[in-house]
């Protein structure tokens, strides 16, 4: 009967690394594959979450290389599933207390589930069939619309997020909708105090000011 070698790291592999790979299987479930490579015996000493097909003590899949070549962390790089979806994988060396490599500990992503929900998404944005544009006589007093497109155009080119804007920027922001003209809508003042996060006294304050040449 043939005597099967047990690898010298096996213990060391399981017992050290195989919880961070339960952890972060749990942590991604179910898109996330951990695979731990013993480098020794060119197996597969640990596997959670199985999406390749690959089995445990079967053959490790790893190209032959000097792995302390490559350094510590390999990837992220793409590999083909066996079912044709791409997985986004990264895998780093583990070593004895020798600092020898070991094992390897391979993620692999399948990153075809949020591919399938881009595409969804991107149909259901694109819509089909969209008509042109709507007359721009029929929403000329589309105040609301001219006041957004105004106000982000504003933060953009200042790069300051709405959460973020001061008293003085509020003011400021005010005061140059009304030099648009965005208050001639009914209701607009309003609107704008709600988007700003003021009080409507307060707009109507500026307003004044602004009027009386204050």
């Amino acid at each position: 009967m043939r005597k099967t070698t047990v690898s010298p790291v096996k213990d060391l592999l399981l017992d050290r690394y195989a919880p961070i790979a339960d952890g972060i299987a749990a942590l991604f479930y179910p898109c996330a594959e951990v695979v731990i490579h013993d480098l020794r015996d060119q197996t597969i000493a640990y596997l959670v979450n199985n999406l390749s097909k690959l089995e445990v003590g079967g053959p490790s899949v790893l190209d032959e290389v000097h792995y302390a070549a490559r350094g510590r962390t390999i990837g992220p790089y793409e590999k083909l599933n066996w079912d044709g979806r791409r997985m986004r994988c990264v895998s780093n060396i583990l070593f004895d207390d020798e600092g020898k490599p070991a094992g390897m500990l391979c993620v692999n992503f399948n990153i075809a589930v949020f591919e399938d929900v881009r595409s969804t998404l991107d149909l259901f944005i694109k819509g089909g069939n969209l008509t042109d544009a709507p007359a721009e006589e029929l929403f000329r007093d589309d105040w609301q619309d001219r006041i957004n497109t105004f106000l982000h155009t504003w933060l953009r080119e200042r790069q300051i997020g709405i959460n973020a804007l001061t008293r003085e920027h509020k003011r400021e922001i005010v005061e140059a909708l009304h030099g648009q003209g965005a208050f001639r809508g009914r209701s607009s003042a309003n609107y704008v105090a709600a988007v700003l996060t003021m009080g409507r006294a307060t707009v109507y304050k500026i307003l004044k000011q602004m009027k009386e040449g204050g």
